[in-house]
């Protein structure tokens, strides 16, 4: 049975200062009250080379006492959720069993005889109870700090507060913090900061660190429809000397070794679909793509993408596999086909809306290009302030009419059907009107979810665009295609009738886990250098 006087010592804090021992603890945790004078609050912060120069003493210290502040391993039996689950119904008395659990001091509050701690590990914080009466080395404690790594073991209780809690037997060091955490008010109210230094934004807030587990259920959940449909997972190059699947500028680089320019790639797709003429009916790939275009809140220059294609499918196919995986990704993580973006309520069920182009202009825009003449749809750029490079056709006028007056506006999961033949050199013509492509994109929430066509497989037509991509990119039009000859000649051996798709993994995220922007679900966005 824990010591009475030790309870009463606990209990007592409660009492004194109105709060439970785990509240008392807080009051030495990272997340202080906002003060109501910021100003008199930055003052009393310990200048930080100080601290340093503190904790380098303790190192010292602990070096004398012939301790290894980073021993090699620790032999851990629990994990603080799995303490809490197991002695959920533990009493005042100890248990039987005794655990060994470690993880980050969040908090440290030291009363005389005896002390206490909140560490922190994966799945969330267990309180650590330490006594001068069972601890030859109960002085050790003066060496650790808010941030250490500590070891503990010893049996479970629960206290009159109610907290579930190890009674210290042994503890050990870990790991030396050198650095002292940053509080939240001053330390990570920059979102800058939270960006650059993410391991600091995952030790500080936890909800952070929900994302990105939360983000992993996403990926798993795609695996899972994809495997149960029958799709081989693959990997294809993310360096070579072509690069091709879609209009984007590349990053290049030098290949010292044979002397040849190499490139990033930005989208897997031609390496896919080299392997459905190679044999495979249905491949798919997670693959993390580069593109040297802008940065803002749903554009990062390296991101992911699934993509997609199944051999003798179609458009519809992949109308079918985009239903699946994002109304089962919304019950993986919400129980239910719905999920919260800012002030939206998405709906998941299946089926997603679709019109053409066209309508969505008429519908959203107010305007109907299809009465137009080519004069007064060309005249539209001016009204609408609309910048168009190179050569001006119908087709590229109404694209890009959709793309500034539309896109924004499509917030439950639309798909768009029916794009011009001049919006992609890889897909086959539309069987209900030849100017047009069979191409959807799927939008949610004002931003392009997804991208699919049936596939364009004939390889003398595919080589036509392609040589036409070539000249628009020797003119200067740095997002045209290359001409790639290898993937001309795979075709010409024969590709089957294809589906294929490419759905953004990372703006799934965004909308799936309610983060406003592409930076807060990946976990080292890109950054500008600091100076």
């Amino acid at each position: 049975m824990v010591d009475k006087m030790v309870l009463g010592e606990l209990d007592g804090a409660k009492s004194a200062k109105n709060r439970s021992p785990r509240d008392a603890s807080k009051s030495s945790s990272v997340k202080p009250q906002a003060s109501p004078n910021p100003a008199a609050e930055e003052a009393k912060v310990p200048d930080v080379n100080e601290l340093v120069k503190e904790r380098l003493k303790k190192l010292e210290d602990l070096k004398g006492l012939s301790i290894n502040a980073y021993p090699y391993r620790f032999d851990r039996t629990h994990s603080s959720a799995q303490i809490l689950k197991q002695f959920k119904d533990a009493t005042d008395q100890h248990s039987k069993e005794s655990v060994s659990t470690a993880g980050r001091i969040m908090a440290l509050r030291r009363m005389g005889k005896i002390s206490f701690a909140h560490l922190q590990d994966h799945h969330g914080k267990i309180q650590a109870f330490f006594s001068e009466g069972e601890l030859k080395n109960f002085d050790l404690l003066k060496k650790f700090d808010i941030g250490d790594f500590i070891g503990v073991q010893g049996p479970v209780f629960k206290t009159k507060a109610g907290e579930i809690t190890v009674f210290a037997k042994k503890f050990e060091m870990l790991a030396k913090a050198i650095r002292p955490l940053p509080e939240k008010y001053h330390g990570l109210k920059d979102t800058e900061l939270r960006y650059r230094k993410r391991y600091l934004d995952l030790v500080m807030n936890p909800d952070v660190k929900d994302v990105f587990v939360k983000r992993t259920v996403i990926m798993d959940t795609f695996r899972s429809v994809l495997n149960k449909d029958g799709y081989l997972e693959v990997d294809t190059p993310v360096l070579s000397t072509m690069y091709g699947g879609a209009n984007a500028r590349p990053f290049s680089s030098h290949l010292h070794a044979l002397n040849t320019k190499v490139y990033m790639r930005i989208s897997p797709e031609l390496f896919l679909k080299r392997l459905i003429v190679g044999g495979f009916d249905k491949v798919f790939e997670f693959s993390k793509d580069f593109r040297n275009e802008g940065i803002d809140k749903s554009h990062n220059p390296e991101f992911t993408i699934m993509e997609a294609y199944m051999a003798y499918g179609d458009l519809t196919d992949m109308m079918d596999l985009v239903e699946d995986t994002l109304s089962a990704c919304a019950k993986a993580l919400h129980g239910s086909t719905t999920a919260t973006f800012g002030n939206h309520v998405i709906e998941f069920k299946k089926p997603f809306a679709r019109m053409t182009m066209e309508e969505a202009i008429k519908i959203h825009a107010n305007v109907d290009v299809t009465k137009l003449p080519d004069r007064e749809l060309f005249d539209l750029r001016t009204t609408y302030n609309i910048e168009i490079k190179g050569d001006i056709t119908r087709g590229i006028m109404i694209q890009q009419l959709f793309e500034e007056l539309v896109e924004d506006k499509l917030i439950q999961p639309t798909m768009i059907i029916e794009h011009p033949q001049e919006s992609t050199p890889l897909a086959k013509i539309s069987r209900k009107d030849p100017s047009k492509v069979e191409r959807f994109e799927l939008f949610i929430a004002g931003m392009e979810i997804a991208n699919a066509y049936s596939e364009l497989n004939d390889p003398i037509r595919q080589r036509f665009l392609l040589e036409e991509q070539a000249k628009q990119l020797r003119g200067g039009n740095e997002e045209a295609h290359p001409m790639d000859e290898d993937f001309v000649e795979a075709m010409e051996y024969g590709m089957p009738p294809t589906g294929g798709i490419g759905i953004g993994i990372d703006r799934v995220a965004m909308i799936m886990l309610n983060q406003p922007s592409i930076r807060d679900v990946i976990l080292f966005p890109f950054m500008k250098p600091l100076e």
